[in-house]
């Protein structure tokens, strides 16, 4: 099958034998291992978008890119760079196609003028030691509790013992828990351009779990881990928010974002508080790039190194 052909009827493959044999960046210099697998993770979810509203990458105009973009929007937080991102991996997949012939033009290119990259990045959040330490502490199960305040504690546990994402743990399976072992860890199967991990527990998330599985009777390996109430599906963003930003008001905390976010922020740079290297951090948080863990460590204070007083006494 020809190139053109192949972009008409298996676009997914064709992209992929783009990025794996021609695609460069703007330097014209191959894109790296790790960011030709985000970039395929990336081009799928557009094409999926494509697909469920009845359009190919060939036939999509700037009205389809406007609605995507709107949507990105509403998934990311703000301040990210992800809009941005698409809107350039969307030029320069539509620049290719219009050379191949696949498309007479391209709708992107308005829209890459218009982005640019943020001069400054905002500030991550995350919860300094002292109130990390007091989350720790509030997580741990209550003889009174119920089963809705149990599962609250291991939600906000699970997250802040393993720096998972918010979209991990809604499809998180109870067989991915594994507690009684020598090293209790959650396992994560591969998600977009993640692959799949296993992540240690750490030790003050782990009395909060055993509760939860408990309560929850979570026998079935298959079983949702944390389904929605009265629902079986899995429990919906706002929820989990709601969950999240009620454990950090308990302890006193308050930041502009309170959601899982600042959660995985805070165990990311508890390890690397740790010792742990960025490229280390990077894995545990299935992470194809540095990115987010440079911008965490850039927040923590070297130790300052008092000059030994080398005066001689006369």
């Amino acid at each position: 099958m020809d190139t053109v052909s192949l972009w008409l009827d298996n676009p997914a493959a064709a992209y992929r034998e783009w990025q794996a044999h021609d695609a460069a960046g703007a330097d014209r210099r191959p894109f790296a291992a790790r960011s030709v697998v985000q970039h395929t993770a990336m081009f799928d979810r557009f094409l999926r978008y494509l697909v469920a509203r009845g359009t190919t990458v060939a036939a999509f105009d700037a009205a389809h890119l406007e609605s995507f973009f709107a949507d990105v929007d509403n998934r990311c937080a703000p301040g990210t760079t992800t809009h941005v991102r698409y809107a350039k991996l969307v030029d320069r997949l539509c620049r290719y196609l219009v050379e191949l012939g696949v498309r007479r033009g391209n709708p992107a290119a308005d829209f890459v003028r218009k982005e640019q990259w943020p001069e400054d990045e905002p500030q991550p959040l995350f919860l300094d030691p002292a109130a990390d330490e007091r989350l720790q502490s509030h997580i741990q199960p209550q003889g009174a509790d119920n089963d809705r305040e149990a599962r609250n504690r291991a939600i906000v546990a699970l997250l802040l013992g393993t720096g998972i994402t918010a979209g991990e743990i809604r499809v998180a399976r109870a067989g991915h828990l594994v507690i009684d072992a020598v090293r209790p860890h959650i396992f994560v199967p591969k998600r977009g351009a993640r692959a799949e991990r296993k992540v240690t527990l750490q030790g003050f998330a782990i009395a909060a779990l055993e509760r939860w599985l408990l309560v929850s009777q979570c026998d079935e390996a298959e079983q949702l881990l944390f389904p929605a109430p009265k629902a079986g599906k899995p429990i919906n963003d706002m929820l989990l928010g709601i969950i999240v930003r009620e454990a950090l008001e308990a302890v006193d905390f308050c930041a502009p974002d309170m959601s899982p976010r600042i959660l995985r922020n805070t165990y990311a740079r508890r390890q690397l508080l740790s010792g742990r290297n960025n490229e280390d951090v990077s894995r545990l948080l299935g992470l194809v790039s540095q990115r987010t863990v440079v911008r965490l460590r850039a927040t923590i204070q070297p130790v300052a190194i008092e000059s030994s007083d080398t005066s001689l006494s006369t």
